[in-house]
């Protein structure tokens, strides 16, 4: 039975552009077989994000759609209207994408149809390959199991404990506002949205939490933190170090990268862009596509960039 994956695989393959819908699952964005973006109920959209920043309000998404509907790219309208600056976008996109992506790997493939042009209205913004979203994928997933090595709590409300068991604790800015926001009924994911937070950043405050022993956890749970790894000892490795009762580390994603020069944007990004907006084949333009994995160059920047900003939070 083919997978979500499989099927991601072969319209790679066919270099398809389109839209390919997993039921209420989700949905992956195409253009010329490089995911573009990806929409899951789990995780807030990319306007949620921005909304919640207070970025863009409700009207300039509005508009943007609406553009998108007549032929135009709503990401471009919302640059060129000054409603955001395309790093912005950008930087949005990308947290969005990955955000979605965790998920939807998960999702079961019945009922999943391809629509043959369909497009997301924000337009591409970044191109991620199979190989490089798999690669984020396992990653996270070894990231939350150091954390906290069962995934229960991952769909049960969260509730704190009434007691702290420490005489100190350091709680990050997104740990505080889980913590606040937990009222007993919302899950991870309620709580994802309620925030405008990633959801996978939540997720993964919340099993820091229960490391820490500051959740109620289900009875026959594990109780105590893993062990927490080795030091890295190559430059730039991550640190997954879990988080412990005296003080919470964020712990924030980035990729296993090497210390070196800043890398500059794969020229020929911005021609793939105007081809796509002007409407002409996408095929015919594929050529000036950046050869994109899941941390090329300037998406390993950007990501390097999102986790030193999450870590000053």
């Amino acid at each position: 039975m083919p997978t979500t994956r499989n099927l991601l695989s072969e319209l790679a393959a066919d270099r398809a552009t389109g839209a390919l819908h997993l039921g209420g699952a989700g949905t992956f964005y195409l253009t010329d077989g490089h995911v573009t973006c990806a929409e899951s109920p789990v995780a807030p959209r990319v306007e949620d994000l921005l909304a919640a920043c207070g970025r863009v309000s409700d009207q300039a998404v509005r508009q943007a759609m609406r553009a998108a509907a007549e032929g135009r790219l709503g990401g471009e309208v919302l640059v060129t209207q000054g409603v955001l600056t395309r790093g912005e976008l950008e930087f949005c996109v990308l947290c969005a994408v990955l955000d979605a992506v965790y998920f939807l790997f998960d999702a079961p493939e019945h009922g999943a149809r391809f629509r043959r042009g369909e497009r997301h209205w924000l337009g591409p913004q970044w191109y991620f390959d199979m190989t490089g979203l798999l690669r984020e994928y396992k990653r996270r997933r070894t990231q939350l199991d150091r954390t906290w090595p069962s995934a229960d709590l991952d769909a049960l409300p969260v509730v704190p404990v009434g007691r702290v068991p420490a005489q100190r604790v350091v709680l990050t800015s997104l740990q505080w506002e889980v913590v606040v926001g937990a009222d007993s009924t919302a899950t991870p994911a309620d709580l994802a949205h309620r925030l405008g937070r990633p959801a996978y950043s939540v997720l993964l405050a919340v099993r820091q939490l229960a490391a820490a022993g500051l959740l109620r956890v289900p009875r026959g749970e594990i109780t105590a933190a893993p062990d927490p790894p080795a030091a890295p000892t190559t430059p730039g490795a991550l640190d997954d170090t879990p988080i412990t009762r005296g003080a919470l580390d964020d712990a924030p994603t980035r990729p296993d990268t090497r210390v070196g020069a800043l890398p500059r944007r794969v020229a020929g990004t911005r021609e793939i862009r105007d081809a796509v907006a002007d409407g002409t084949d996408t095929a015919e333009a594929a050529q000036w596509l950046p050869l994109t994995t899941g941390d090329p160059a300037d998406v390993a920047l950007l990501i390097r960039l999102k986790n030193a900003l999450e870590a000053l939070t």
